[in-house]
């Protein structure tokens, strides 16, 4: 079971353990507005909604703080386009 998104504001990426391994998504924070660049899912843990959750739990986070989000990702841009609900984090 994969545990709770978190900022490791060390290496400027959301994480995501599940069953070993972790997941991120690596971005770059200028003011208000986050840019999340990459996601990387290790390969024994694809295909299994690891990203998606990883990158829900980041757009909450960027809620949260009331950020904006530039998707650089294309991951998490087709994220953004299959979920309206986060059209509004937008920058």
């Amino acid at each position: 079971m994969p545990s709770a998104v978190r900022d490791n504001t060390a290496l400027s990426r959301f994480e995501i353990e599940a069953d070993g391994v972790t997941a991120y998504a690596n971005y770059r924070l200028a003011g208000n507005v986050i840019t999340i660049m990459h996601t990387e899912t290790p390969p024994q843990a694809r295909g299994r909604g690891i990203a998606s959750l990883l990158v829900a739990g980041a757009l909450e986070t960027v809620r949260a703080r009331g950020l904006k989000v530039v998707p650089q990702c294309p991951f998490v841009r087709a994220y953004i386009a299959k979920h309206p609900e986060y059209r509004d984090l937008l920058a």
